[in-house]
């Protein structure tokens, strides 16, 4: 099974027979493309934005050093979708193609390893406020403080030794033991990973809608299940996509799925700051009081303060 299949065909412009040089170009194709693109620009953005926000203006609590590392993941995958858009931009509107497929192993791999921790993360956001509702006690008074940062660094090696094997094995043509590292990393993400996710984010619906109304973290729960209800829609087909290719049965094509996955990359951080600044008006207020709204339940902190909220009742 050749790895390059997950990727659209190249388009191979070819010449008219008319008496000037000219290309067919894929007007589709390059439609697609550069409207991934643009909204990959935009995720940028945003995803930077979360990235200075929580790396220099405000102190991490649990919850948001997983959302500090699902926005490195996220400005990763866009990043390399970007590139990957780019270089078909300037393959289909050239007469003379650049030769990409040399790149697309690679670029599929590397986005192949921010997905995975993307799916990692948020399974792990989804158990732990999953955790605090079910034993509010317990996670109160004796949750390890390192937790999260434990945990994300085991789900960052777990991404890279899964990308690891697959890429040891898909690069070197090995292509029955490709076939079932890919089929295993699937099985892995689709039976291991997603099925708590989605049971976890049913509790916090239901929280959502039967919970007291005081001292209820609203905003946090509507975020992590926006995140999540997004990533199964725009994330998920990416993934099913290449599962079933392994198949040789086609699901959508690659280029509009790795457009739905840039959608899911880009989306986060304007949830965050939507679902923060909303009150009872919606009124519109700073990116970082309205991201503190969202990620910080307990106690907003004051505009510039790096102060964190404090856990009480033990």
């Amino acid at each position: 099974m050749e790895l390059n299949q997950t990727f659209p065909p190249t388009a191979s412009p070819t010449p008219t027979t008319s008496g000037e040089d000219s290309c067919v170009l894929e007007v589709t194709d390059m439609a697609i493309d550069g409207l991934t693109l643009l909204i990959c620009l935009c995720g940028l953005v945003g995803n930077g934005g979360v990235l200075w926000l929580l790396g220099f203006r405000i102190r991490r609590n649990p919850i948001t050093v997983y959302v500090l590392n699902l926005a490195v993941t996220d400005f990763t995958f866009l990043l390399f979708v970007v590139t990957s858009s780019l270089l078909y931009l300037i393959d289909n509107s050239s007469c003379y193609p650049v030769g990409i497929l040399k790149y697309q192993k690679w670029l599929f791999l590397f986005s192949l390893f921010s997905y995975n921790m993307g799916l990692y993360l948020l399974t792990a956001i989804s158990i732990e406020r999953c955790v605090s509702i079910l034993c509010p006690l317990w996670y109160r008074c004796r949750r390890p403080q390192c937790l999260s940062a434990a945990l994300c660094a085991l789900l960052w090696a777990l991404s890279i030794a899964v990308t690891a094997a697959v890429t040891s094995l898909c690069l070197m043509k090995y292509e029955q033991h490709c076939q079932t590292a890919l089929i295993s990393m699937y099985v892995l993400n689709f039976l291991i990973f997603a099925p708590p996710m989605v049971i976890s984010n049913v509790i916090l619906f239901i929280k959502v809608l039967c919970g007291s109304k005081r001292r209820q973290p609203k905003r946090l729960y509507i975020v992590i299940f926006l995140t999540v209800l997004f990533f199964l829609i725009f994330g998920v087909p990416l993934s099913i996509r290449n599962f079933l290719q392994q198949f040789s049965y086609r699901f959508l094509s690659s280029q509009v799925v790795f457009l739905l996955a840039s959608i899911n990359s880009s989306i986060n951080p304007f949830i965050y700051f939507l679902v923060g600044s909303c009150r009872r008006h919606c009124s519109l207020v700073s990116l970082q009081v309205a991201f503190q709204r969202a990620m910080y339940p307990d106690q907003l902190t004051g505009s510039g303060s790096r102060a964190a909220p404090r856990n009480s009742g033990c």
